[in-house]
């Protein structure tokens, strides 16, 4: 085997143009680590925010960046896994801490690789990892959602508003579904959302229009700028789910929670990691995309040699889905 491979090197923050596609060396796995030989790898608004300097963890440059990747073993000294089974890793400070999955080949601990076996295509299957995770974290942990019930998702085309979406027409929700462009609207009422809502920044009203009293669970991806107004949108005793920051602004100013939250609408928060994505979860979505029981909203896919163009898309607010490089 070379003992070089390609990756893409934010050599410091900055735009784009800051990640270069270069030789470098093979990674070695410490001991308790494995190395996956990446077939795919998912872009997150996450790395973007990494890639300009943003990160909350402290980044050595230079850095792999990229919080998930998707493929096969190459080499695992802990004895966990055999060689070539197809494999999932994400979070853990992947491409912040540590090399991350923009590269052929990515060493991770091994608490944090997930098996699977799946026949799809790998540009499908790199789309899944991560977003998966935080749709379904979301549903289950921060809004504890039920057949029957009403959602809301703020942020509705981005890939983990559309793999919300289609969880929770899975387990048997209405879904309102927001996006800022009217052309995009067609994108959500074809993986099921049941009323799709042209967000202007004020559409509490319209929500309760379509449901009086207001909606049983609504997940916030957009970020503060929109929350006041998803709380408004949500009835008494409902839940919201703050799991993204899609706005890039991360914190309310001058929050009076008597003022801001209303009365009896309760606010919780999502994140996670490898751990919260049990394999068995992953593999039933895989199996049930293979059967043509959910769509994988994958937008588009791109070479390795053009990620810093992925940036640019990814950036431009035009995406209906996730975005997928292949090395």
């Amino acid at each position: 085997m070379t003992e070089t491979m390609r990756a893409v090197v934010l050599d410091e923050p900055g735009p784009a143009t800051n990640l270069h596609v270069r030789r470098v060396p093979l990674p070695r796995p410490a001991p308790g680590w494995v190395r996956i030989r990446v077939k795919a790898f998912g872009l997150n608004r996450s790395e973007v925010m990494t890639r300009v300097g943003h990160s909350g963890a402290a980044v050595i440059y230079p850095r792999i960046l990229g919080i998930e990747a998707v493929g096969v073993v190459d080499l695992d000294l802990t004895g966990t896994f055999r060689e070539g089974q197809q494999v999932a890793t994400l979070m853990g400070d992947m491409g912040r801490a540590f090399d991350g999955g923009y590269a052929e080949f990515t060493c991770v601990p091994v608490a944090q690789v997930i098996p699977f076996s799946s026949d799809l295509d790998w540009s499908l299957i790199g789309a899944v990892p991560e977003m998966l995770q935080t749709a379904h974290g979301s549903l289950t942990v921060g809004l504890d959602a039920r057949p029957g019930q009403t959602l809301l998702v703020r942020g509705g085309t981005s890939s983990v508003g559309m793999a919300t979406a289609v969880l929770a027409k899975r387990l048997g929700l209405t879904v309102l579904s927001t996006t800022r462009s009217p052309a995009k609207a067609e994108a959500l009422t074809a993986i099921g959302v049941d009323h799709v809502i042209v967000d202007d920044g004020d559409i509490a009203a319209r929500v309760r229009a379509i449901v009086p009293g207001g909606v049983d669970a609504a997940l916030e991806l957009v970020g503060t700028p929109t929350l006041h107004d998803t709380l408004r949108a949500t009835r008494v005793h409902g839940t919201v789910c703050f799991t993204g920051m899609l706005s890039e602004q991360w914190t309310v100013t001058d929050f009076y929670p008597i003022d801001y939250l209303p009365a009896g609408v309760r606010l919780t928060a999502y994140t996670g990691g490898a751990a919260d994505l049990l394999p068995e979860v992953l593999q039933t979505f895989l199996d049930e995309a293979a059967a043509g029981h959910v769509t994988i909203p994958l937008d588009r896919t791109f070479p390795l040699a053009r990620t810093p163009e992925a940036h640019l898309y990814l950036e431009s607010g035009q995406t209906r889905g996730k975005v997928v490089v292949l090395p």
